[in-house]
């Protein structure tokens, strides 16, 4: 979200299912930011299996939360891929690759919480252009 974000969840062992997303994301997170931003709050998820179980929408219909509606694969509109981008580009520039799961996660988290909050701002800030150009393009590609 712009001006912050969530710890970064790592889905360390098993499987993230409907019920697991609840429990570990939606619930301590989503609920805070409804309380924080009121009736504004529009949530964003892409189609992942976990986050179109009937547990899931049950949960966010409970809580009230306004969901955006999201075409399946397109990832030129969604902003998580530009941020995961910005992940990887900055762990893949440490001095030690990671040898292990541990020292994987390890990396990871210190490298999300390095990332400087004005790129997140900027690309959720960049939608509403992306929209209007994928609008334009009738659903095609958006060239950068």
């Amino acid at each position: 979200m712009i001006n912050g974000r969530t710890r970064l969840h790592v889905v360390a062992n098993g499987t993230m299912t409907g019920q697991r997303y609840i429990d570990e994301v939606l619930h301590p997170n989503v609920r805070l930011f409804r309380g924080a931003v009121g009736d504004k709050l529009v949530f964003m998820y892409d189609n992942a299996t976990c986050h179109r179980t009937l547990a899931v929408q049950d949960f966010l219909d409970s809580e009230d939360i306004q969901r955006l509606v999201w075409p399946a694969c397109v990832p030129d509109l969604n902003p998580i891929e530009n941020v995961w981008d910005a992940l990887g580009r900055q762990d893949a520039g440490r001095n030690y690759p990671p040898t292990n799961k541990k020292i994987l996660i390890r990396a990871l988290t210190e490298e999300w919480d390095k990332l400087p909050q004005q790129l997140l701002d900027n690309v959720l800030q960049s939608m509403v252009r992306r929209v209007e150009c994928c609008i334009t393009l009738h659903g095609g590609h958006i060239p950068y």
